[in-house]
């Protein structure tokens, strides 16, 4: 079987009930059941995620990160994402919310006193991730989440969507845009690609396979992925690898050099100059401070 004949399935669409007597869904996480949606996959309901302690890998639209010492995060409806936790993440907890924007009803979010949430859930459509305080505080509220009534629950998520409309901390992870409404064709088509990179990233792609994997020419490719993503799919694969490269360096006792090939770079050079331009650090310097922090 070819390599990119492995990969032509479609993108998981995730369906999500609430449980009966609830207007949205909660679930929580631990060593003991592990959320098991790690693929790539999207759903109409936004989702609210934090992750109490543990690294890993973020992948929210087209942005790459590496975060330490768990996260909290939102996302914006129909916004494709991939799990966070796995049994390498070395997190205590995970908890998750899904709720439709409308959960409350059709124009309870457009209340004057709800203005602050409307706008919050208007930025998440890009993705955004939270900290210091603010990542502390509301991520622990959320694990209350486990002892508390349906009321109490409701209250305390309105609380912690209030906490984060109003907080400074935090970053908007599409800040350049990442268009997913261009309908369901467009939508299948960047999940394949997205899919396509995850499994063959250690590998060289080249442009033609990519494209031949969407049924594409490879000059409308570029211009389609850059449309959608505002990155070349030179740009993206590189972000991948790297942040794979964050990752191992964590979690992995092997050399800076078998990093640099485990995570699909051939030139030992190369991969120190993209390393330190993508996170600011050496990736020795960025393993010894990452040491520190753990310790």
């Amino acid at each position: 079987m070819k390599r990119n004949e492995t990969v032509v399935n479609k993108p998981t669409f995730e369906s999500i009930e609430p449980s009966f007597g609830n207007s949205f869904a909660y679930q929580k996480f631990d060593k003991n059941q592990r959320n098991q949606s790690n693929v790539w996959h999207y759903h109409p309901e936004i989702e609210l995620v934090f992750v109490n302690g543990g690294s890993g890998k973020r992948q929210i639209g087209s942005n790459l990160s590496y975060y330490t010492n768990g996260t909290l995060i939102l996302i914006g409806s129909n916004l494709p994402h991939c799990g966070f936790t796995d049994e390498l993440t070395g997190n205590r907890s995970e908890t998750v919310v899904q709720m439709k924007k409308d959960f409350l009803g059709e124009n309870f979010f457009t209340l004057p006193e709800m203005e602050d949430i409307e706008n919050l859930f208007e930025i998440a459509k890009s993705g955004v991730v939270f900290y210091g305080e603010t990542k502390a505080i509301l991520g622990h509220k959320l694990e209350t989440l486990e002892n508390k009534n349906s009321f109490e629950r409701l209250h305390t998520i309105l609380d912690v969507l209030y906490g984060l409309s109003t907080t400074d901390e935090f970053r908007i992870l599409n800040a350049e845009g990442f268009s997913m409404h261009t309908g369901v064709k467009d939508n299948d088509r960047i999940n394949i690609v997205f899919n396509f990179v995850k499994t063959n990233f250690k590998e060289e792609i080249k442009l033609q396979e990519i494209a031949d994997v969407v049924s594409m020419t490879v000059p409308s490719f570029c211009r389609y992925f850059k449309k959608i993503t505002n990155k070349t799919f030179t740009q993206f694969v590189n972000e991948y690898r790297l942040v794979h490269a964050s990752k191992l360096l964590s979690e992995q006792q092997l050399s800076i050099t078998e990093v640099c090939f485990e995570s699909g770079f051939n030139n030992f050079s190369y991969f120190n100059k993209s390393f330190k331009k993508f996170t600011g650090q050496s990736p020795s310097k960025y393993r010894n401070e990452l040491k520190q922090v753990i310790t």
